[in-house]
């Protein structure tokens, strides 16, 4: 194989990258309206939370909208430059120069290669970055006892006493949902303004019959004298809005690699269920496979189903390959996580039957 990349590998990335980008900018548009906007006029109006608000957590969430679409515009845009190409009998005349498969198969990958990539450090930088600021910024407009912190957690206050967490996660098992808040201080003051105590839980859990905290260590503080007690289990009675505390609480998708990677160990210590983390954290890894996985599986129809076909029929193809994609792996996620079995797994055997059935088609179509 020559040198990469020759005139017609760049002549046949152009046009992917061309269709790629307007597939993307085209998706996240609809995405930014239909998803977002539309999906915060209820919010509008609760507290300080108005249009201009909406429309600011909307844009700080763009980021992380961008990541999670860009696998599915990647394989739309790819589906319709390659049948641009061999509509317009471009990809025939470039297979008569010698243009083997495999050097098509090269050009799609590399010409999505710089995307992909900007995406990875998209994920671990700018997006949840973005989600943090998009719901801190929503949740101090819905209340006006919450704060969240750049760089100390989550803070809300009811009354004479203040609660700091360094982080949370919302649960649903069996239809219910709860919230659980980990590593939690809570300062209670008298009415003077005197720190009367201190309180130091692992978690806090807000279940139906209120606030239950885990391993608490209670410090007092008398006029002369400083006294700890310790339990398993404390309850706190609290009418503390675990709905805004919970829409502040960074979540598993919303956090990056490192992070994923400390909650997910912090867990497994503990004895504790990781399975929420481990699931965004391997779904970070295979991010790039995936992608290159679809657009390469994606090569076959260029030589057959695409070929004759106009716009609105590479459009469908794309936006059918890409929605079964999609399907199947959230089936097999899912099966992971009730069944227990390894995320891994479940990340790598949708991509790998695209590849498969890809390579199928192939050899039909050459045969």
């Amino acid at each position: 194989m020559r040198p990469f990349p020759k005139l017609h590998d760049l002549y046949v990335g152009r046009i992917l990258l061309e269709t790629v980008l307007l597939t993307w900018g085209v998706l996240l548009g609809l995405d930014f309206v239909v998803g977002g906007l539309m999906g915060e006029i209820g919010d509008i109006g609760k507290g300080n939370y108005g249009f201009s608000t909406a429309l600011t957590y909307v844009v700080y969430t763009l980021p992380r909208r961008a990541y999670f679409l860009f696998p599915t515009a990647a394989v739309i845009g790819a589906l319709m430059g390659l049948g641009q190409l061999a509509a317009s009998a471009e990809l025939t005349a470039l297979r008569a120069l010698g243009l083997s498969r495999r050097r098509l198969g090269l050009a799609v990958a590399m010409s999505l290669a710089l995307l992909t990539a900007l995406m990875v450090v998209n994920g671990e930088t700018l997006a949840p970055w973005g989600q943090r600021q998009a719901d801190g910024l929503k949740a101090e407009a819905k209340s006006p006892d919450l704060i969240v912190a750049r760089y100390s957690g989550l803070w809300a206050r009811e009354g004479n006493t203040f609660l700091n967490a360094g982080g949370g996660l919302e649960h649903s098992e069996g239809g219910q949902r709860w919230l659980e808040l980990q590593d939690v201080h809570l300062y209670e003051f008298d009415a003077d303004g005197r720190l009367e105590s201190i309180a130091r839980a692992a978690s806090a859990e807000h279940r139906p019959g209120g606030w239950l905290m885990h391993d608490v260590k209670r410090t007092w503080f008398d006029a002369r004298s400083v006294t700890q007690t310790e339990a398993l289990e404390e309850r706190w009675e609290s009418q503390l809005d675990d709905t805004a505390l919970a829409a502040s609480v960074a979540r598993p998708s919303g956090l990056t690699s490192a992070a994923l990677r400390s909650s997910i160990q912090y867990r497994q210590r503990n004895g504790l269920d990781a399975s929420d983390y481990e699931e965004p954290y391997w779904g970070r890894w295979f991010y790039p496979f995936n992608v290159l996985a679809l657009c390469l599986a994606a090569i076959p129809f260029a030589f057959g189903t695409l070929r004759g076909g106009g716009l609105g029929r590479r459009l469908f193809v794309g936006i059918v390959f890409a929605l079964g994609f999609w399907i199947l792996q959230t089936q097999f996620v899912r099966l992971a996580g009730v069944y227990k079995f390894d995320f891994r797994l479940a990340y790598l055997v949708p991509p790998v039957l695209m590849l498969a059935v890809s390579a199928v088609l192939f050899r039909r179509r050459s045969g």
